[in-house]
């Protein structure tokens, strides 16, 4: 929200992070909607979630897919998978939705779309004041999730424009892909969400990182979750033992100069907190605008194709 409309107070963002029910896609909005009511409590206007925090992160499951061959039972755990995940108008989502609207919360939250027979590793941008919400599929699934996730394509990456400024989300190792951050910066992104399901030491780097080179304010939610938050029966190839931490966080929040505001915290389910001063964005652009002034157009220069890519194209006509 710059060149003349950029919110002029400073605000709180929240970052959740916390455990969902991967087997109960209800269970884990109404968490959800009891988290944005307790971050709004604690005046918080934005609070992002996680990478697929309604439908499940499937973490350490292999679905039964060596090279080569499809196992009986990795098609059974892919039909359970299939039938926790989430439709953006279905009731889950709604429930969110509410939960933001009546709390004026922008929510950014990471959810398993269902399409077809296809699911979509997605995060939904929802602007409680407004009502309004956007919608972006991870364009690149990281290693084994291309067996359980489709791609998205340039239809779904926006940057939507709110009272607190332009709120753009890029999931996970997304983050790792130089165009896709310079698409989000060529938006005016100002608040860059980051759920995830990453929770490596090196994260935090990648994070500051981007603060510093969009020059943007990011916003970083992973789950902590055990083994016990899973189901009995669901395959982990990390262990059965419910205490097993299999994400331990790492959210956090960083400046536009790369200053750590909150976080990353390791210690369990917790709401980061971190007060937003818009200002600091002019300032920290003073010296470096990666889409302005410290551009090379003249040398580089990215073209983003943002038409929908459906398999199945119907051209109508006249007879």
């Amino acid at each position: 929200m710059l060149n003349g409309s950029m919110p002029m107070t400073s605000f709180r963002a929240a970052v959740v992070q916390a455990a969902s029910n991967p087997a109960d896609p209800a269970a884990s909005a109404t968490k959800a909607a009891n988290l944005i009511r307790e971050a709004a409590a604690a005046g918080a206007t934005i609070a992002v979630f996680p990478e697929a925090f309604l439908g499940g992160y499937p973490k350490g499951a292999s679905f039964g897919t060596p090279v080569g061959l499809r196992k009986a039972e990795g098609r059974e755990a892919y039909a359970r998978y299939f039938a926790g995940a989430v439709d953006p108008d279905g009731p889950e989502v709604a429930v969110v939705r509410e939960a933001a609207n009546s709390a004026k919360v922008i929510v950014v939250i990471g959810i398993i779309e269902r399409a077809g027979s296809t699911l979509y590793c997605t995060a939904l941008i929802i602007d409680g004041a407004s009502g309004t919400m956007g919608k972006h599929r991870k364009l690149m699934p990281t290693a084994a999730e291309r067996l359980i996730w489709g791609f998205g394509d340039g239809s779904t990456m926006p940057v939507v424009d709110t009272a607190l400024g332009k709120v753009g989300a890029v999931i996970c190792w997304e983050n790792y892909m130089p165009m896709m951050r310079m698409a989000m910066y060529g938006q005016g992104v100002t608040l860059y969400c980051a759920p995830t399901a990453d929770d490596r030491d090196g994260w935090a780097a990648t994070i500051r990182h981007i603060a510093l080179e969009g020059r943007c304010h990011v916003l970083s939610a992973c789950q902590y979750i055990r083994r016990g938050d899973y189901p009995d029966d669901f395959e982990c190839a990390l262990g059965d033992e419910p205490d097993t931490v299999l994400m331990r966080g790492g959210s956090m929040i960083v400046g536009p100069l790369g200053d750590v505001l909150a976080g990353p915290d390791y210690s369990g389910e917790t709401i980061l907190y971190a007060d937003i001063d818009p200002a600091d964005i002019v300032r920290a652009r003073y010296d470096f605008d990666v889409t302005g002034h410290y551009a090379r157009p003249d040398i580089f220069r990215l073209e983003v194709d943002r038409r929908a890519k459906p398999p199945v194209a119907w051209t109508e006509g006249e007879n």
